[in-house]
């Protein structure tokens, strides 16, 4: 893949990040019954930045965990014929809880949909809000984020890509260009893996 364009650097990421935190405590009225869930991989690594973020304004640890969606994925049967599962980690009753689910980039929102589907299989939250870094659109169900890092406009043969210090060694995100023959289907294989 081609690097076209940085879209974030380090530096904007954070206050990308604090701006939704502090989103996040106004909409909900403060941090009472808040729970932050991340969507594996890049969602994890966000969730508990964003909850790190109210703790230093706020003063309040705001309880974090994780959603593997592998097995909820409506192209299972596509990626993998032994799909490598991840640990889902909910230390915390979903019962009654404004679930916040972070991911990194919004695209589909077939990874959302999936999400929604293994949450319901731990509980049943008050609210299920959504928050992402990236809203690229092209949008294949009826699923909206609630905070928004910011919105790229891309074409299909493009693929946003954020890098995060805990994973990849750097905080950015870059627009990268799929290579000739690439298409739809890659492009979604790597985001949904991400």
């Amino acid at each position: 893949m081609r690097v076209k364009a940085t879209v974030m650097e380090a530096a904007q990421m954070d206050r990308t990040l604090t701006r939704i935190s502090h989103e996040i405590v106004e909409r909900n009225g403060g941090t009472e019954n808040l729970v932050l869930i991340g969507i594996r991989t890049r969602g994890v690594p966000l969730a508990r930045a964003i909850a790190a973020k109210i703790e230093e304004f706020e003063g309040v640890q705001i309880p974090t965990g994780s959603v593997d969606i592998t097995l909820y994925r409506d192209d299972l049967s596509q990626i993998s014929p032994n799909p490598v599962v991840q640990k889902t980690d909910l230390p915390f009753d979903l019962h009654d809880q404004t679930a916040v689910l972070v991911d990194d980039v919004l695209y589909t929102g077939r990874t959302v949909r999936s999400a929604l589907d293994a949450l319901t299989d731990f509980g049943r939250p008050l609210a299920i809000q959504l928050a992402v870094l990236i809203d690229r659109g092209h949008r294949e169900l009826p699923i909206r984020a609630d905070f928004v890092g910011k919105n790229v406009p891309t074409s299909s043969d493009e693929i946003v890509e954020v890098r995060l210090e805990s994973i990849d060694g750097e905080n950015i995100v870059v627009l990268c260009e799929m290579p000739a023959g690439g298409g739809q289907e890659a492009s979604e294989d790597v985001k949904e893996e991400s």
